[in-house]
């Protein structure tokens, strides 16, 4: 049954300690939620390009695009720059990074689900750039790589299925060179009036009914778009981002904050 906006916003509380057990809008026992996302990915994969399209309207488009901007990867491999894209099975933002670097950059795309990852390797096949991307299957929370061993981390539209997000903002800055870059893409907090309840409206009713058509499920589309309302709000977000060890934290809201992008460095 379709939730209406008003009774989203009830039962929708954007508090951080609720993450880990909080699957949607619905509690779950700790440990359980990893289960229940992959679970959601697994159902996804293959049209998840297509999901991000009905969940923004084709604007996650724009807001990658803008990510990458704001990255601004080198167009030299003088210094073996390297990027580490989490959370991105599909390698659409690793894709996008190595594109814009003139195929300069290298990048390692690592995702605890094993289907996205396998759409993401079959794409980077397909467009010749399995020299330039490569993929590895691990956990945010415990990522499977050295101290200090990338330039850059990105995560679009992942870091709110991660059950204990400030664990996963540690390994980030633990991974990071100092000077390394840190960029989060994520739905978040409408701040516009009147848009926010279009935006309700259309996200409980619209969305799992769409994804229903397409892929026959309309239930990972309801978890996707419950998951959203979760999620901290920009300011809180920014200010677990500066109690991981990040400096010069800042953000910027797309389209009336529908989707935010966070940025920190490690100095």
């Amino acid at each position: 049954m379709a939730q209406d906006a008003s009774s989203s916003q009830r039962v929708s509380a954007r508090t951080p300690e609720d993450m880990p057990t909080s699957f949607g809008f619905t509690t779950v026992g700790e440990g359980q939620k990893q289960a229940l996302v992959d679970d959601v990915f697994h159902k996804v994969a293959e049209r998840y390009d297509v999901m991000n399209d009905m969940m923004s309207g084709g604007l996650h488009r724009v807001w990658k695009d803008a990510m990458v901007s704001v990255l601004a990867p080198p167009k030299s491999s003088a210094r073996g720059w390297r990027l580490l894209d989490v959370a991105g099975g599909t390698g659409d933002i690793a894709t996008r990074v190595v594109r814009r670097s003139n195929d300069t950059a290298k990048a390692v795309v690592c995702d605890i689900n094993g289907s996205m990852l396998s759409v993401g390797r079959d794409r980077a096949e397909k467009a010749g750039l399995s020299d330039l991307i490569t993929f590895s299957q691990g956990n945010a929370e415990e990522l499977p790589f050295p101290d200090r061993s990338f330039d850059a981390y990105t995560i679009a539209f992942g870091i709110r299925n991660v059950p204990n997000i400030p664990k996963a903002l540690r390994e980030a800055r633990r991974i990071l060179k100092r000077g390394g870059r840190f960029l989060c893409l994520e739905f978040s907090e409408v701040d516009v009036p009147v848009l926010d309840k279009i935006y309700d409206g259309f996200s409980f009713n619209a969305i799992p009914a769409m994804g229903k058509m397409v892929t026959g499920d309309g239930e990972p589309y309801r978890y996707l778009v419950e998951s959203i309302r979760k999620f901290p709000s920009q300011e809180r977000f920014a200010e677990m981002i500066r109690e991981a060890g990040f400096e010069r934290v800042t953000y910027r809201n797309y389209s009336g904050g529908i989707a935010a992008l966070h940025s920190g460095w490690k100095l």
